[in-house]
């Protein structure tokens, strides 16, 4: 039987929702019935600071939660693309928030989707669902977990708590799924 590891990097700046898009991909793993590990870093800032999560979903038992070379990364700053692209294994995916960084990369050995998150987030009517926008596209390229499990794993969070915000998550999730889309087309 053959075993798949994938390390996950998912980066950006505090505020931004990053531990809360690796909450809710180790969530829908772990619905996949997969093993998954991870670490979460902030900087000392508050908000506006760096913070990143790392995340290791596998079929079989985890070594470490500890990634220094990520197959794939969802980069929603500038800072983290400077800081994850260079350490990305080569074939590997980046998802890069287009509206806060360059995608202009000095690798061609990645798999990139340049999404434009605020921009899409803004026109559903709420920025703070940009990260779930990069999610969408992060899933869609990855294929990492279902994203069906996806869905159930908002649900699990937001759906007794916060109902209101189910629609806007799972409409966040379909454009940026249908970004990465257009961007394998």
């Amino acid at each position: 039987m053959q075993t798949t590891e994938t390390k996950i990097a998912i980066a950006g700046f505090g505020g931004q929702g990053i531990v809360l898009a690796g909450n809710i991909l180790a969530r829908a793993a772990v619905l996949e019935k997969k093993n998954v590990t991870g670490m979460v870093s902030y900087g000392v800032e508050m908000r506006g600071g760096t913070a990143n999560a790392t995340i290791v979903i596998s079929d079989d038992e985890i070594a470490s939660p500890v990634v220094e070379r990520p197959d794939a990364a969802m980069l929603l700053n500038q800072p983290s693309v400077d800081r994850f692209v260079p350490a990305i294994e080569p074939g590997g995916v980046a998802i890069i928030n287009g509206s806060l960084a360059s995608c202009k990369l000095d690798r061609d050995d990645l798999d990139v989707c340049c999404l434009p998150a605020g921009e899409l987030a803004r026109s559903l009517g709420n920025i703070r669902v940009a990260n779930i926008t990069a999610l969408g596209a992060f899933v869609a390229m990855t294929e990492v977990v279902k994203m069906s499990n996806v869905v159930r794993a908002i649900e699990d969070l937001f759906g007794s708590k916060k109902p209101q915000l189910l629609a806007i998550n799972d409409k966040a999730l379909e454009a940026g799924a249908k970004a990465a889309a257009k961007n394998k087309a």
